[in-house]
């Protein structure tokens, strides 16, 4: 039997196409997982308008209703209920997730258990800014607890 010197060729332009079919759908497989990233939710969710339906002097009750179980409670010059958050996401399932947002939210209470006080912690260029008054906290006991629970949430 003769074998024609075209054979050889042909299955040489078969496994280089095989190959470039596998190289391209590696590469389609890839590219789809970035559109498909993952989001994680640690914690608190704050439902959206939740913090408007709390004025000031609602009592502990209705705080629990609205929002429900705080993350932890402390005792800085009263009691405050605190909601903790942290989202981060990771665009391919094998990489490091990166976080892309922590909150603590704050309610503040007096003697009688009347909030007198929200606040909407989360980090602003690098530094603690409470989002409801537009306002960076300084020093004190609460500056100190807060900025513990975020070097705490960071990975």
């Amino acid at each position: 039997m003769i074998q024609s010197k075209s054979r050889p060729a042909v299955g040489r332009r078969h496994r280089v196409l095989m190959t470039a079919a596998a190289a391209a759908i590696s590469l389609l497989a890839l590219g789809g997982c970035s559109n498909f990233g993952e989001t994680y939710q640690r914690g608190y969710v704050l439902p959206e308008g939740a913090l408007q339906q709390i004025p000031i002097g609602a009592t502990q009750e209705q705080v629990l209703i609205v929002l429900g179980t705080p993350s932890t409670v402390a005792t800085v010059n009263g009691e405050v209920f605190y909601y903790i958050s942290q989202r981060s996401e990771r665009p391919v399932a094998f990489m490091h997730s990166e976080v892309k947002d922590q909150r603590v939210v704050a309610v503040y209470f007096d003697k009688n258990r009347k909030v007198v006080r929200l606040a909407d912690y989360g980090l602003k260029d690098g530094k603690i800014f409470d989002f409801v008054s537009r306002t960076t906290p300084t020093g004190g006991e609460e500056f100190s607890y807060l900025k513990g629970v975020f070097n705490v949430l960071k990975f």
